[in-house]
């Protein structure tokens, strides 16, 4: 994509300063159910190169702790990788009590959607979707009442509340023994 392109805008929403994850998109008004409110632009690519994109995205996130991922699946054939500055859209943070959703119309043109009545000021969210591979590099901080902690879609939730349980008494289980251990060493001392 050579051409430069001027930041996208939406007559519904601009960018402000998130508590989420340092900027966020925020009702400039209040925003009526169903409502598309942005194009989620970005370079159209086939598997292969979402897949190298992706490993890359990793391969970065593996040495230095932090990458973003701004791919999303179109089709079988065509992701769209919204990695670029003019991509605003980009800037809706996940929640796990979404406001909006993501939908693909017939031309493969993905829009931030507002599932409910959303009143100015809000901030916009849509659920990220990712499956449960790497969920702990994806903490999630959207402090809603329904927060799971990680950003995973929500069909992933019972498997990763399971996953967190069977964690946290493996953990606590540890915990006794070292406990335990120390008990003992005092008594022998």
């Amino acid at each position: 994509m050579g051409k430069k392109h001027k930041p996208t805008k939406s007559e519904w929403a601009e960018i402000r300063g998130s508590l989420v994850h340092g900027q966020g998109m925020f009702a400039t008004k209040d925003i009526p159910e169903e409502t598309s409110i942005i194009e989620y632009l970005g370079e159209r690519i086939d598997k292969e190169e979402s897949n190298r994109r992706g490993h890359a995205l990793f391969d970065e996130s593996q040495s230095t702790g932090g990458a973003q991922v701004y791919l999303f699946t179109l089709d079988d054939d065509w992701d769209l990788d919204g990695n670029f500055d003019w991509n605003t859209a980009r800037l809706v943070n996940h929640s796990c009590e979404p406001n909006c959703e993501a939908q693909i119309d017939e031309d493969l043109r993905i829009w931030l959607v507002a599932l409910r009545d959303i009143s100015q000021g809000d901030e916009l969210s849509f659920n990220y979707g990712f499956d449960l591979e790497d969920y702990q590099k994806h903490p999630c901080r959207c402090g809603s009442d329904k927060c799971v902690g990680y950003i995973v879609g929500e069909d992933y939730w019972p498997k990763l509340r399971k996953k967190l349980k069977k964690k946290k008494a493996k953990a606590e289980k540890k915990a006794a023994k070292q406990r335990e251990k120390l008990r003992a060493l005092s008594a022998s001392e």
